[in-house]
């Protein structure tokens, strides 16, 4: 089970906004570039995000270049999910092979800074703020356990291939 705050965005929320270009120089410095997470969408959250919060978006989510350290960083600044309307495929591939969960579900009855309860076997959502129940659909096991893993590679490390 996964508990944290909400953080909300809107539609269109593009690997620029998550990583800015003008931060494109701090690639060999993840740490360094996830202090500039969304900051182009909003720039608080760096400063404001804790260990096991949400980012809450709407359609398109992730769109734009498949730049695999835009989800990277939004895991290293301890986002445990983003939940969506939808999400751009590349972004989606980068996110679950980083072990980084990504949620489709209708997010308009989530408002910013709600607490959330996500469970990932089950497919539920619970706000705990407003008591509304949110469903996404079941992620398959092999996902599953590459997000246990914390992604692909730690997967493979540790299992040496995947089981289907």
């Amino acid at each position: 089970m996964l508990t944290g705050r909400a953080f909300k965005f809107g539609d269109g929320i593009s690997t620029d906004h998550i990583i800015p270009g003008k931060y494109a120089y701090l690639r060999s410095n993840l740490p360094e570039l996830a202090k500039h997470v969304m900051e182009d969408a909003d720039p608080t959250f760096a400063a404001r995000v804790k260990p096991g919060d949400f980012i809450v978006g709407g359609n398109n989510f992730g769109l734009g270049s498949s730049r695999e350290h835009a989800p990277l960083v939004i895991k290293m600044a301890g986002v445990k999910a983003i939940l969506a309307k939808s999400v751009a495929r590349i972004f989606f591939r980068n996110a679950i092979n980083l072990g980084l969960p990504v949620l489709i579900c209708n997010t308009d009855d989530i408002a910013d800074s709600d607490i959330l309860e996500v469970d990932l076997k089950a497919g539920i959502i619970t706000d705990k703020t407003n008591s509304k129940r949110l469903t996404f659909g079941k992620i398959p096991e092999v996902m599953l356990h590459i997000l246990d893993e914390g992604g692909l590679l730690p997967y493979i490390e540790k299992h040496g291939d995947i089981k289907l």
